[in-house]
């Protein structure tokens, strides 16, 4: 039996900056020996359709579902099958199982093996159903799935799952629910230990769940004497032995989600608690005084948001010197407070705009109350191309604390800042998916007229 693991790209194109995808690394180590295996990650390859397998297995994330769907069309066209799992098959598993075979809703290990076991019999199940409560000690990583491939030279590592915030456009808490897990910090010691003196990327959507666990594990990193970067929540900077022992242990770059500069759009996200212990001018301060570089989260249309937002939101990026920012564009997305309230409000432009052709990358996808769509979408816009500029690029450089401080910083901050100014323009009103594959639900709807299921 053959398995392919297939990572679907957004767009019909490559990326330079693709990091590993540590599902398939786990999925890999709970294969069975006798189970042949390979990946397809299309963000860094094409796909081989016309090669043999038997089951493919994609992992879909809300922005790669259109892309996802096209690529299960062609494979089950060919009588192979296909499973799908991740954040959008769970959110929307009715959806999915239009256009595979089995889908696997919350996390896929727990049933993986239950998966092979059917796949070889040809009964795979329409739906299983991940155990998202057990515990992750003796998690395993098989990364020998991603030999060949050129990932950007940074290894993932995964402490915990789940987040303590419960933010009313974030995806996170609704497919984990409230409780966070963690790996015993022995183990991460040891994973890191095995993968050697690569620069570290923790892939926790919070890395800070309780300040006593964090710095454990903080002090266990010390004497490995790593770089690594992480995403972390502001109340952090609250915590002046916390911020010290990250900077000891080899912290280099921590994206926070500052989100908004309006305390009323914070309310509205459910993230009030952002300004609840500290102000986003100190909280820079701090993290610049422990050398470590900030990559700053914001998401911009909220309806207490003004035209004005953009420009005063990378006046602050650039002022405050942030190593990165993101300037993103409110995303409803499936299975959120935020989505189900604008679909009632009515003021979703398009009601699934993750598989709509019409859909292009950084557009708006609902009216916001305080300006039009169109200034929306071009604020956004224009606040990438002003952060991203080279006038930008080198102003935020000169920071002696934080980008000048070791040849490490230096080089991450020009690696990253170089790859957004490539990405700003290139992704930008791009179409989903690969636009010479006829669209899935079009796909459908001619089988269904085929069968007499639908009339004309």
């Amino acid at each position: 039996m053959k398995v392919t693991f297939i990572r679907p790209n957004i767009f019909d194109d490559r990326l330079a900056s693709a990091m590993e995808v540590l599902a398939f690394a786990i999925l890999k180590a709970l294969t069975p020996p006798d189970v042949e295996t390979v990946l397809y990650d299309e963000r860094l390859e094409p796909i081989p359709y016309s090669e043999d397998t038997d089951l493919v297995a994609m992992t879909v994330e809300t922005f790669t579902a259109r892309r996802a769907y096209q690529i299960a069309d062609r494979y089950r066209c060919r009588g192979i099958k296909v499973v799908m799992g991740g954040f959008h098959p769970s959110m929307v598993p009715d959806e999915a199982a239009l256009f595979a075979d089995a889908v696997v809703i919350g996390d896929a290990e727990s049933v993986w093996g239950e998966i092979i076991s059917d796949a070889r019999r040809q009964t795979l199940k329409p739906v299983y159903r991940g155990d998202d409560q057990r515990g992750l000690d003796g998690v395993r990583f098989d990364r020998s799935i991603f030999a060949g491939k050129r990932y950007a030279p940074m290894s993932l590592v995964q402490w915990s799952r789940g987040c303590r915030f419960n933010c009313s456009f974030c995806s996170i808490r609704a497919f984990y629910g409230s409780s966070v897990r963690r790996r015993p910090i022995p183990e991460i010691v040891a994973e890191i230990e095995r993968l050697g003196r690569r620069p570290i990327l923790f892939v926790d959507d919070n890395l800070f769940v309780d300040v006593e666990n964090a710095k454990a594990l903080m002090r266990a990193l010390i004497p490995l004497r790593i770089k690594w970067c992480c995403q972390v929540s502001i109340d952090v900077a609250c915590e002046p032995d916390l911020l010290d022992l990250m900077r000891r242990s080899g912290c280099v770059t921590a994206l926070i989600g500052f989100e908004s500069l309006e305390p009323e759009s914070l309310t509205l996200m459910k993230k009030r608690w952002n300004l609840k212990w500290i102000d986003y001018a100190t909280a820079i301060s701090r993290f610049r005084d422990a050398g470590i570089m900030l990559w700053g989260a914001f998401v911009l249309g909220w309806d207490q948001d003004s035209p004005d937002i953009f420009d005063r939101t990378v006046e602050f990026a650039i002022r405050h010197k942030l190593a990165v920012a993101g300037f993103n564009i409110l995303m409803p997305t499936p299975g959120t407070r935020l989505y189900e309230e604008l679909r009632s409000e009515g003021r979703l432009i398009y009601d699934r705009w993750w598989v709509d052709p019409r859909y292009r990358y950084g557009e708006a996808v609902f009216v916001p109350r305080n300006m039009t769509a169109d200034q929306f979408t071009e604020g956004c816009f224009r606040a990438l191309k002003e952060f991203s500029s080279w006038r930008s690029i080198l102003h935020r450089a000169m920071d002696p604390s934080t980008v000048l401080r070791s040849p490490m910083h230096m080089l991450i901050y020009s690696l990253v800042n170089v790859r957004l100014r490539s990405e700003v323009h290139r992704k930008q009103f791009a179409p989903f998916g690969a636009q010479d594959d006829m669209d899935p639900f079009e796909r459908i709807q001619a089988k269904r007229l085929h069968l007499g299921m639908v009339s004309a």
